[in-house]
């Protein structure tokens, strides 16, 4: 009955899809509650309850070892104060039987944490670092109770009960820094409303769960109110302010006919929508079901670290029982347990395994602050040395390099004539129809009759008594003259790489518009820093290869690849593979640039793309233009960096201090005081202040 299951034992978290008409919810939970881990829904409301209740368990956990671990040193002062000075051997015996009771409360309570941690790694076969942390609070939880019931030799239950403490307390300093990357995410979803007002048939309306709406269904969002549904409207005109999904900073007119997203806010009138998707099927749900994989993802440089960590474990157990066994010998038992506890302590490579996921973690957080939402946390390492892997980015043109809407660019039209050609587009739905009526504005258009359209050439009609063409050269050139100033604007507005649009009457007026898809402001900066980054840039384009080669000349990108079909762009991927480029990313917006997506390292989905590349994608940007790839670029590097970083001091600090552990030259005590240390320092490195040149 369970058709995939993914367990984490770092984030203690696991993931499981199941069939529910093959086994029971009920059997589910109880076989992952034998591994460890307390079952509850992944996401919804049901999921934040489930986790504040948690949150609120572990800080109650960690207050509880903070004062367990300060009585017990206050029991502990006293003890050694008496071993200098003199003191009963009643109130020597009652102070020992209080730290042991207290000692072991905090290794039976707040400490079961890494008992059940560590029982869960071996029932999985995994090499946790819970293993030495657990064998090492055994130890001396064990030692100490025997020494403290026979009277003789050294209790460690300060050392143990300040070591659950500062353990805990950089858990709940790793756990606060993931939880604040995933809900920078998760935000998104939170401000969908949970319940809907739906419009019925007589008139009236009714407000529902999000549960009871359906596709089809009419739903009536007030001015101020939070769409709850993805719909286009039916009826009104408002302003959107779609900023939580796609960063748009500016509100966006919407009208009957206009798509509206679930999560965005009616800023203006009323409206009524009709559903087209609702609940997990909403454009906000895929990309917050998409985004979610990240935490589960790992990437190249983690599994590495997970790899190291394990391997490291085990060594740690080697090293200590090698230790125990020399000093036993040496010295005597007692000796043995305390430098073999002494090295179980001071060498968790608790810092070893917290630096990398953590680093991967904030990252996510941040990445998703400045709007690139990422789907793999691969793509993080795979964006960071382009020099290093010959790394090589093709651009898809629209919307990514350039504005992504077809407008009016240059207009040698007297206004009566333009009025005339807007009478004629206002009947057709081609993209360069639409330009044309949105050019003319709020002036008078006029009726238009007897129109003929001819399919990817023209149309034509009456208007105000005359004939009036608009379309290609050659569609107006077949129909009527015009003369050598207007070839020339035609041939200009070629060369600027615009679409020209010829309109001309009977009486002989002729007017040229240049149509094109104008470059974003920011697209050559973008361009000019990824080169400099090292990155070999491609444009790859549907357009012809004229316009392709043109864009690329403007914007300094040396290879351009026109008319390229989805065939062609995944071919592309392939060719540039066999060159020997080991990281190929593949930027685009639509359907055509899902398949070379899929082939590439990393796949980066622009804002506003189709639903195909979104799930193809390994990132998605919800700001237009190139500046994210380059915002993303910089966060790898310098996410990189602070994971080697981070892998080297805990590296130098494990082999230190294993050296002198074995030597016997530390105490337990002195381990528990210093191990946790590495862990928070490695949590500061990953945490400190990072943001691009220009950010405030």
């Amino acid at each position: 009955g369970v058709v995939e299951s993914r367990a984490n034992i770092r984030t203690r978290s696991a993931v499981v899809r199941y069939a529910p008409d093959q086994v029971a919810l009920s059997r589910v939970a109880r076989a992952l509650d034998k591994l460890g881990y307390a079952a509850h829904p992944a996401r919804g409301a049901g999921a934040r309850e489930a986790r504040k209740r948690a949150d609120r368990k572990f800080l109650i956990r960690v207050a509880v070892a903070g004062a367990i671990a300060g009585n017990v040193m206050l029991l502990a002062i006293a003890l050694y104060g008496g071993a200098l000075s003199g003191i009963e051997p009643f109130w020597e015996h009652t102070l020992r039987y209080y730290s042991m009771g207290l000692g072991l409360l905090s290794l039976l309570w707040p400490g079961r944490v890494f008992f059940t941690g560590a029982i869960a790694a071996l029932r999985t076969r995994t090499a946790h670092l819970d293993i030495p942390v657990a064998l090492a609070l055994a130890v001396g939880g064990l030692w100490g109770s025997y020494n403290t019931l026979t009277q003789s030799g050294e209790i460690y239950f300060d050392s143990l009960a300040v070591l659950v403490f500062l353990l805990l307390v950089g858990r709940w300093v790793q756990h606060r820094q993931q939880r604040g990357a995933a809900d920078q995410v998760e935000l998104m979803l939170t401000l969908t409303p949970t319940s809907a007002q739906r419009l019925m048939d007589d008139g009236t309306t009714k407000r529902v769960p999000i549960e009871a709406v359906e596709v089809g269904m009419r739903v009536q969002v007030e001015a101020g109110g939070s769409i709850p549904v993805d719909g286009v409207i039916e009826s009104g005109r408002t302003q959107v302010d779609n900023a939580l999904l796609t960063g748009e900073s500016r509100p966006v007119s919407c009208t009957v006919g206009d798509p509206v997203i679930a999560g965005a806010t009616n800023l203006g009138s009323p409206i009524v929508l009709t559903v087209s998707a609702v609940g997990d099927s909403t454009r906000a749900a895929k990309l917050m079901a998409l985004v979610a994989s990240a935490t589960a993802d790992k990437a190249p440089i983690v599994q590495f670290a997970d790899r190291v960590a394990a391997r490291f474990v085990v060594a740690v157990i080697f090293l200590a029982t090698a230790t125990f066994a020399i000093w036993t010998l040496r010295a005597d038992l007692r000796t043995g347990i305390e430098y073999a506890t002494a090295l179980l302590i001071v060498t968790c490579p608790c810092a070893l395994g917290l630096s990398t996921p953590m680093a991967m973690s904030i990252a996510l957080g941040r990445a998703a602050k400045r709007g690139i939402l990422i789907k793999s946390a691969a793509a993080i390492e795979a964006m960071s040395n382009p020099t290093k892997t010959r790394g090589a980015l093709i651009l898809d043109k629209t919307g990514t390099l350039t504005q992504g809407r077809t407008r009016v660019v240059q207009s040698k039209c007297d206004m009566a004539l333009l009025l005339a050609a807007a009478a004629l587009e206002q009947h057709s739905n081609h993209p360069l129809a639409r330009a044309i009526v949105d050019h003319a504005g709020d002036g008078a258009i006029p009726v238009a009759n007897d129109i003929t359209q001819t399919a990817g050439a023209g149309i034509e009609g009456l208007v105000d008594g005359h004939r009036v063409y608009v379309g290609s050269p050659a569609f107006v050139a077949e129909r009527t003259e015009f003369d050598d100033n207007a070839s020339l604007l035609v041939q200009g507005m070629l060369d600027e790489v615009l679409t020209p649009v010829v309109i001309a009457d009977e009486t002989g007026r002729v007017g040229v518009l240049g149509i094109g898809d104008p470059l974003r402001d920011d697209t050559v900066d973008a361009v000019n820093a990824l080169k400099a980054r090292g990155w070999d840039l491609h444009l790859c384009s549907g357009d012809h290869s004229e316009i392709a080669q043109q864009i690329a000349w403007q914007v300094g990108i040396d290879h351009a690849m026109g008319g390229a079909s989805p065939e062609a762009k995944a071919e592309l991927v392939r060719s540039l593979r066999a060159q020997g480029h080991e990281r190929i990313v593949m930027v685009g917006d639509g359907i055509n640039d899902a398949a070379a997506m899929a082939l590439s390292d990393v796949g980066i989905a622009v804002h506003g793309g189709a639903e195909a590349a979104l799930q193809a994608a390994d990132v998605y940007l919800t700001s237009p233009g190139v500046m994210p790839i380059e915002t993303l670029c910089d966060l790898g590097r310098h996410t990189m960096k602070t994971i080697r970083i981070g892998l080297g001091v805990s590296l130098c600090y494990n082999t230190v201090a294993a050296s002198l552990a074995i030597a016997g030259l530390i105490s337990a005590l002195i381990a528990a005081i210093i191990m946790p240390m590495s862990s928070l320092s490695v949590v500061a490195l990953a945490t400190r202040p990072w943001r691009r040149k220009g950010e405030h």
